[in-house]
C-alpha cells in the first residue's frame, strides 16, 4: 500500500483520476511499505486506524453486541445498523465483513460504509468483528463469518427482516469472506442467501493475474502487501487452495445466490475478480462485474470526497436492493 514507483511507467498518463491520485498518495504516505523492511501486524494496524474516518450517515441507529461464535470459539463482536424510522415491509438484512487483509481493521474503520449500506438499502446491515490473523489463522476468520451469518438468518425476523432477502457483503478480504460464506452455506445446507456483494474481494492466493504485475505498486495497495496477508491468514502449513480459503478456485460454484463484483481498474486483484464473475456466469450463476476505470484498491472508502466511489457505491446498493426485492423483500 504504497505511492512508490513503478507505479504509472515514467512519461505515461498516471491511470488514476487526479482526485484519486491525491487520496491515494495521502493514503501511501504513513503506510508501512515492505520495500523499506518487514512489515509488522501491530504497526499496520496502527496505520490504518490513524486513516480518517470513511463518511457516515445521520438517520441510522446502530448498536453493539455479542452473538455465539463457531463450536468451541470465542463469541464474536457485532454492530447491528438499522435505518430510523418505519418500513413499509421486511427489510434486507446485510450481513457484511471488512476488509483488511484477514490482519487490520474493525468494526470502527468500517462504520461509515456500514452506515451508508444501510441507508442506502433501507436495510439492517450486521457487520461481523471476526479473529484475524496472524493470532487466528483460516479457517478462523472464514468460520466465524459462517457462524454470524448464520446468526443472523435465524434471527431475520427478529430484526425485523425477510429470512428470504438475507445478503453477504465485505470488501477486500471481507469479500473473501463473503465468498467463502456464500459456498459454506451452500455445502451446509444453509442458510439460504439472497446476494453476494464482493468489492474487490480478494479470491486467489496465487495472485497469477496480469494486474497484480501491472499495477503491483503505485496504487496504495500492493502485491507484496497482499501475499504477506495471504502468509498471514494462511500460515507456513495452511491449505491455499482449499475453496474457503481462495473461492476464486472452488472447482463447483453452481448453486450459489446472484452475485456483483465492484472492481477497481487499478488494483492488484483485478484480474482474479474478473475471472470468478466468469466462473460464476459459466456455473449458470447471475453475476455482474462493475469495473471502474480511474480508481483502487479500497476506493469506496472515498465515498464524498471521489465521484467514482459514489457513483460505485450507489450502484451497488441499487442492485443490491433490485435482487433483494426480486425475492421478495420490500426495503423501507
Amino acid at each position: 500500500m504504497t505511492g512508490t514507483p513503478p507505479g504509472p511507467a515514467a512519461g505515461a498518463p498516471d491511470p488514476l483520476s487526479p482526485r484519486a491520485r491525491l487520496i491515494v498518495d495521502a493514503m501511501s504516505a504513513d503506510f508501512p511499505d515492505p520495500a523499506h523492511g518487514p512489515l509488522d501486524a501491530a504497526a499496520l494496524r496502527r496505520a490504518s486506524r490513524a486513516a480518517p474516518p470513511e463518511p457516515g450517515d445521520d438517520g441510522i441507529a446502530s448498536a453493539d453486541r455479542t452473538v455465539p461464535g463457531p463450536p468451541g470459539a470465542p463469541a464474536l463482536p457485532v454492530r447491528v445498523y438499522r435505518p430510523d424510522g418505519p418500513a413499509a415491509g421486511p427489510r434486507p438484512l446485510i450481513v457484511f465483513f471488512h476488509g483488511g487483509g484477514w490482519v487490520l481493521c474493525d468494526l470502527d474503520t468500517h462504520d461509515g460504509l456500514c452506515r451508508q449500506l444501510a441507508r442506502r438499502c433501507g436495510a439492517v446491515v450486521v457487520s461481523v468483528d471476526y479473529r484475524r490473523a496472524p493470532e487466528d489463522r483460516f479457517p478462523a476468520a472464514a468460520e466465524d463469518a459462517y457462524a454470524a451469518t448464520a446468526w443472523a438468518a435465524a434471527r431475520a425476523r427478529e430484526l425485523g427482516c425477510d429470512p428470504a432477502g438475507v445478503a453477504v457483503a465485505g470488501d477486500s478480504s471481507g469479500g473473501n469472506l463473503a465468498a467463502a460464506v456464500a459456498l459454506m452455506a451452500r455445502d451446509r445446507g444453509g442458510p439460504p442467501l439472497a446476494a453476494q456483494l464482493l468489492l474487490y474481494p480478494a479470491l486467489d492466493h496465487r495472485l497469477a493475474g496480469r494486474s497484480a504485475v501491472y499495477h503491483a505498486t503505485g496504487f496504495f495497495h500492493t502485491t507484496a502487501h497482499m501475499r504477506w496477508y495471504w502468509d498471514q491468514y494462511l500460515g507456513p502449513d495452511g491449505d491455499r487452495g482449499h475453496p474457503y480459503a481462495s473461492p476464486g478456485l472452488a472447482p463447483d460454484l453452481t448453486g450459489l445466490p446472484p452475485a456483483l463484483l465492484v472492481l477497481p481498474e487499478c488494483d492488484p486483484l483485478r484480474d482474479e475478480g474478473r475471472a470468478y464473475g466468469e466462473a460464476l456466469r459459466a456455473a449458470g450463476v447471475p453475476a455482474r462485474v462493475a469495473e471502474y476505470r480511474g480508481t483502487f484498491h479500497g476506493f469506496l472508502g472515498a465515498a464524498g470526497r471521489l465521484p467514482a466511489a459514489d457513483a460505485a457505491l450507489g450502484a451497488a446498493t441499487n442492485w443490491l436492493v433490485g435482487t433483494l426485492c426480486d425475492g421478495g423483500v420490500t426495503s423501507g
